[in-house]
């Protein structure tokens, strides 16, 4: 079960969890519009792979959905707009461009003929992202399972867990599923300077899920 999730849709507007602040705080900042969730990635509000790659899908579904085009040919003009701005966020994310890539493709499939379809596709698509990210981690943790013994000792660099995705994480996913699964782990967590991932976002989510860390 998610304790929170990084990123979501809620009323129309894509919530995050301001990551610059934790552990000191716990907040979360309303986005209602691609621009803003571009500095929110350009910023690290949010970081992580999988959590920009759902961040810039749910800012280009935030330009259809509170688009004011009249026809198709102008909002798909305003996401071709918006998704060159979400590029530019972060020009080196792998995962960015393959969301913005498929809720581009979701938004011109030929059959959408009228505003409120491109607009329904976006917001699918976008949804659709977020919870791929969290089916995979979820399956990454399960078949990698086998592999952590009754007890471990886990050293474990900078941060993978939900804060890095959507919910669960990857590497520290692994460790979360092991722990559900009655694993003794125990985690050696280091700095990852400049930023202190580690210190900060990895200590924190060990410490929400309950798992012993150094």
């Amino acid at each position: 079960m998610a304790l929170y999730r990084t990123i979501e849709w809620i009323d129309g507007k894509v919530r995050m969890i301001d990551q610059r602040i934790i552990p000191q705080k716990t907040e979360y900042i309303d986005y209602s519009d691609a621009a803003g969730v571009a500095e929110a990635i350009r910023s690290m509000v949010i970081r992580g792979a999988p959590a920009i790659g759902a961040a810039a899908g749910y800012g280009l579904a935030l330009a259809a959905v509170h688009s004011k085009a009249e026809n198709p040919s102008e909002l798909h003009r305003e996401l071709a707009d918006a998704g060159q701005v979400l590029r530019e966020a972060r020009p080196t994310a792998h995962d960015l461009f393959y969301a913005l890539d498929k809720v581009l493709a979701a938004a011109n499939r030929p059959e959408l003929n009228s505003v409120e379809q491109i607009q329904e596709a976006a917001l699918k698509e976008a949804h659709r992202i977020a919870e791929e990210s969290i089916r995979m981690c979820q399956q990454m943790g399960l078949n990698a399972l086998p592999l952590i013994p009754e007890k471990a000792d886990i050293f474990h660099h900078c941060n993978t867990g939900a804060l890095a995705t959507v919910d669960y994480g990857t590497a520290l996913g692994v460790v979360r599923t092991a722990h559900e699964h009655g694993r003794q782990v125990h985690v050696y967590v280091d700095e990852t300077r400049p930023r202190l991932q580690g210190a900060r976002l990895t200590a924190w989510e060990l410490d929400q899920l309950g798992i012993p860390y150094t």
